[in-house]
């Protein structure tokens, strides 16, 4: 059974859709950079939220690429609607919808049509002394493609309440912006930390509604403050 927590939040919970305006100075700045985009996404938490206000917040986004139709198109998940009015002016035309009808049709042997991007990664011990690690007990974080990233999302998506019929994966790297040093030309600029996505989409039928609903309302893997782990869900 889920948390009175968790039934709250799925009342209230919000999904806005962001069609970006690429004309605009902040738009191109948070395309090239997902420490920017972060940071403009923050803009619709709350005040005061304390620590972790993205987690408090329910922020969770993905980036969709433009297509010969549609130009680029930014959609994030939250506990409350977000106040819109804190975006960057022309930042690109935003609509908002409550998410309370698609929770209430989370029912065990629905099939459904998925999509999330997601930082496919696994902790692995670094038997190298010489080599950097980013874990405290000798361990490093590595990104998985290929056949072990569909592995590691056949898990999660099992995990989360959902058997995989299809599962499409597609590497979707997001690179920081390039560091720049006092007195650096653009030649001497060295590129910042690449944060290996991979998008995973296809048909899944539910098995569990209740760790569905958790997996939907805090997302999946790490990266999410730079746009992984959002999962989004359709009728098949």
């Amino acid at each position: 059974m889920t948390s009175p927590l968790a039934d709250t939040l799925a009342a209230t919970a919000t999904l806005t859709r962001i069609r970006l305006n690429r004309r605009s100075h902040a738009v191109r700045r948070d395309l090239a950079d997902a420490v920017s985009l972060h940071k403009t996404v923050m803009l619709l938490a709350p005040d005061n939220l304390g620590d972790h206000p993205r987690q408090k917040a329910g922020l969770l986004f993905r980036l969709e690429d433009a297509t010969d139709t549609t130009p680029p198109t930014l959609l994030i998940q939250s506990h409350q609607p977000p106040d819109l009015t804190r975006l960057p002016d022309r930042y690109g035309t935003a609509e908002t919808r409550p998410l309370h009808a698609m929770f209430q049709a989370l029912t065990p042997g629905r099939r459904v049509n998925y999509r999330i991007t997601a930082n496919a990664s696994a902790v692995r011990r670094v038997l190298d002394d010489h080599q950097p690690v980013d874990h405290p007990h000798g361990r490093k974080t590595i990104p998985l493609n290929g056949d072990d990233a569909l592995a590691w999302w056949q898990r999660r998506a099992h995990q989360a309440g959902l058997a995989l019929t299809t599962a499409d994966a597609t590497p979707a790297h997001f690179r920081r912006s390039r560091k720049h040093h006092p007195g650096s030309t653009d030649a001497t600029h060295t590129p910042g930390p690449v944060h290996a996505l991979t998008r995973f989409e296809g048909l899944a039928t539910i098995t569990d509604p209740d760790q569905l609903s958790h997996a939907l309302l805090t997302g999946i893997g790490r990266g999410k403050p730079y746009g992984a782990g959002l999962l989004t869900l359709a009728p098949a």
